[in-house]
This record gives C-alpha cells, structure tokens and sequence, in this order.
C-alpha cells in the first residue's frame, strides 16, 4: 500500500494520489481507497460536520462503497477519472479500523496495488510507503496528522501546480511501493571474511555475486550507491563508484570514514556486504530517525551493537576524524561525542550477518523459496 495522508483539509492529497495514478495505471492495475475515520457512531463526522450523511449511513463500525461513476463532484470520481481501475470508499468507527481495513482487503485482494488517502490507517497498518501532504502557507497541522507525523517517509509540500517532490522518486519494485531516498547507501566490503575462509562479497546468489544482490536491492531506494573497499577494480563490474581507505589498515571506521567523506549526501546508510537480508520499513525507520542525530544504529540489549548497519550523517565525520587521529578503529569509538539515536530492535528485527558457510547456504535455501 502506498498511504497519503495530510496535514489538513484542501492542501492537495487527492490531486497527489491522482497524480500518482496516473503515472502508474498504464503498466499496472491500481486500485484507489478512501478512508473516513468517524469519532463516533453518534459524533461529528471529521470530514463534513453536521449533516453529512457519512456517520447516519453505516449500520454497522464500517462502510465500504465502490465508486462506479468518474463524473461526479467527489474525490472517489476523481480517483476513477485518473486512472484507477476500482475505487473504494471507506467509512470506519475509529476503534475498528482493524476490521474496516481487513475487509477492505479482502475485497481488493492481497497483492492489488493500492494508493490510499488516510492519515489515521498508518495507526493500524505498515504500508509500503506513507507520503503526507502540506500546504506551502504553513497552517496547523490537524491532529489525526500530527498522530502519525513521525512515520512519514516524506512530506510534500504542495505548490501552485504541483509538489515540491519528485513523483519519478516513487517506484513499483516488484510488485512493492518503493522511494528513492535523497540518501546514500554504502556497502562495506573491506573485510577479510575470516571465519567464512573465502570472500563473501562474492558467494553466488541467484547467479549474480552478493555483493551485486545487495546493490541491486538498494539501487531503487536511494539516490546514489557506492562501495568501501580496498580493491577498487574487483568491484568495477557493479558500475557504482568504489571509495578505497585513505589509510589501509585501519578497520571499519576508517573505511565508513573515507567512504562517507566521498559521498555526495547528507544522510547515508552503510550495510556490511554479508547482510543479504534486511527489512526496508527497519531502514526507512532509521533514516526517518536520523533527522535530528548524527547516527541512528541499531542494539541489542545493552551492548551488542550494529554499526555496520546504521545511518550516519555528514556531521558525525568530525570526532571519526578526531578517533582515526587518536589510533582508535573502533565504529563506535567514533562515535563518541555524536549524537547518536540507538535504536533497540527485538530478536527478530536484528539484520542477519552471513559469517558461515552454513549461514550461506539457510540463506540461499530461504531465498530460493522466496524468488520461487
């Protein structure tokens, strides 16, 4: 699901949404929803006040209509006109969103693309991608919006005729709605690969080398990707620009530090090349986190952290200057005197390194029932 939602009434969600169907309609069948969050049964309506007729019109804790006629004054019709192939209306007590929505789902089936307008579903679902839309006189935010705000992937400013946004940013990545972040990903691939006893850069999976794998799951989701590594021409073969170690020797920190002094961004997220499996809403998350940190990186527990899949702005490059200089190669020696927002992950959000061989072959085993 791709959610739009806004800051307040008229800044632009449905001309986004429609703008958005009509850039992917001709390759894919959208489907467009709608969603009116009541109060209450015997409340005001939040969309159109006293009679209305939204809240009077559900026998139940939901209501869900199918638009059929592209030519009527309302923003369903408008979502038809531009292009979706169905558009649903619904229309939901705010306590059983849950409901509304898996039966909205039910309807449209599991893998429809959908393009939602609603500020209060992000409350119950993790969609694929959440835009939020506001108006460039910068008016107060309504609640339902600042209730989610934290979650927006981006936030569009809607101009005269059009957005500050990019719409070609968003992409349909097999089948999943994506964005190409204004971010950078860095691969870390300087490591000797002790314990797997052969180069995990490039153990084949599904015909092409890890490392290409990886590479080619990042590409849509940000702007630029580039490669730490010692070896600048075992790597020319991605076509994406390898960063070697100013000083060779020196462990992670001052790969991530060359690497992240070359890049062309503010915001850049490095990966070690042995982490083939990563969940994009865990990275959006963290790169959402970083807008008031120098570092976003994930823990377990107390101690174990990883730094090697982590967020790291421009503006941490002073005390990993300042560590490299004292003799420290510690990732996190370097990040002393940053402001760093850890993040606690549970069991089963923690990347997974692949150390082993036997770590490799679960992995492609996983995989293969994955792409298969």
């Amino acid at each position: 699901m791709l959610l739009i939602g806004s800051t307040g009434a008229n800044v632009g969600k449905t001309e986004l949404a429609c703008a958005l169907i009509r850039k992917f309609s001709a390759g894919v069948p959208i489907v467009a929803i709608k969603v009116t969050t009541i109060q209450a049964k015997d409340g005001q309506c939040p969309r159109g006040g006293a009679g209305c007729g939204v809240c009077s019109s559900i026998d139940g804790n939901f209501l869900i209509t199918e638009e059929t006629d592209p030519t009527r004054p309302k923003d369903t019709a408008r979502l038809l006109a531009a292009g979706a192939g169905r558009v649903f209306w619904l229309r939901v007590i705010r306590t059983h969103l849950d409901d509304g929505l898996a039966s909205l789902l039910e309807v449209t089936g599991p893998d429809a693309a959908l393009i939602c307008e609603s500020n209060s579903l992000r409350k119950v679902a993790e969609p694929g991608l959440f835009l939020m839309v506001t108006s460039a006189g910068g008016r107060p935010w309504k609640k339902s919006a600042s209730e989610v705000a934290e979650f927006a992937d981006k936030v569009v400013t809607s101009q005269s005729g059009g957005f500050d946004f990019e719409l070609d940013r968003v992409k349909l990545v097999d089948g999943k709605w994506a964005m190409r972040m204004e971010a950078t990903a860095i691969i870390m691939a300087g490591g000797a690969s002790t314990r797997m006893g052969r180069d995990k850069s490039m153990l084949p999976v599904n015909g092409r080398p890890m490392i290409n794998y990886i590479c080619d799951k990042l590409s849509p989701h940000f702007d630029r990707v580039i490669v730490s590594a010692g070896d600048t021409s075992k790597y020319a073969f991605l076509g994406v620009p390898v960063v070697p170690d100013r000083i060779g020797g020196r462990g992670p920190l001052m790969g991530i530090t060359s690497a992240l002094a070359a890049s062309a961004s503010d915001v850049n997220f490095v990966i070690a090349c042995d982490i083939a499996e990563f969940d994009m809403a865990l990275l959006r998350r963290m790169l959402r986190e970083a807008a008031d940190f120098d570092a976003v990186v994930p823990r377990a527990g107390d101690s174990q952290y990883e730094p090697l899949f982590a967020v790291y702005r421009k503006s941490a490059l002073d005390a990993m200057e300042q560590a490299l200089a004292s003799g420290k190669t510690r990732v996190m020696d370097g990040l002393d005197g940053c402001r760093v927002r850890y993040l606690d992950l549970a069991a089963d959000e923690q990347p997974r390194n692949i150390n082993t061989m036997s770590d490799y072959r679960e992995f492609v085993e996983r995989d293969r029932y994955a792409v298969g």
